[in-house]
């Protein structure tokens, strides 16, 4: 998960289970990614520019990943149990190749969607010889409130004091 201009990226990134995922560092300032969400908690702590840490990501489940020092860098990455999966592209469309033929349940995130209207959208496919074709699926973002988060000791971030490089210090 890339970082440069103060920015995650990718936003959302889909990773199956066991996997390690680097977290370089692209900026010429330093960096805390880390997490406190139930998905997989961890704190890679405070590194220089031009390093890179790493997290592996055991178990399945939503990690939402923060920066310490930055309030305004967050990510996404869901860890997926299955070998099988996909993230969009920016026309909302996916594709999966090299799915053996057989039934699956297929379940969607979206970060801006509740749990319970993603719960509604899961729903069984079968893939056969040609694969499977799905029909439009529809993502409601209903009810989503953007709630800031806390650092990683549980407090609100500094007030910027207008320093584009170093939120908090004096100019």
């Amino acid at each position: 998960m890339f970082q440069k201009d103060k920015t995650f990226t990718p936003h959302v990134l889909a990773v199956q289970a066991g996997s390690l995922v680097e977290f370089p560092n692209a900026d010429p300032i330093f960096h805390n990614a880390f997490s406190s969400y139930n998905g997989q908690v961890f704190d890679i702590g405070l590194y220089p520019p031009g390093t890179t840490r790493s997290v592996k990501f055991a178990r399945p489940g939503v990690v939402r990943v923060f920066c310490n020092i930055h309030a305004a860098m967050n990510a996404v990455i869901v860890v997926i149990a299955s070998p099988y999966f996909a993230t969009t592209r920016q026309d909302g469309t996916f594709k999966m190749n090299d799915v053996p033929a057989g039934e699956y349940n297929l379940t969607v995130f979206h970060e801006r969607a509740s749990e319970a209207a993603l719960a509604k959208l899961s729903r069984k496919i079968t893939v056969d010889a040609d694969g499977a074709s799905l029909p439009n699926i529809v993502i409601s973002e209903a009810g989503y409130l953007a709630i800031p988060h806390k650092n990683k000791y549980g407090r609100d971030y500094p007030r910027d004091s207008g320093d584009p490089t170093y939120p908090g210090s004096k100019p």
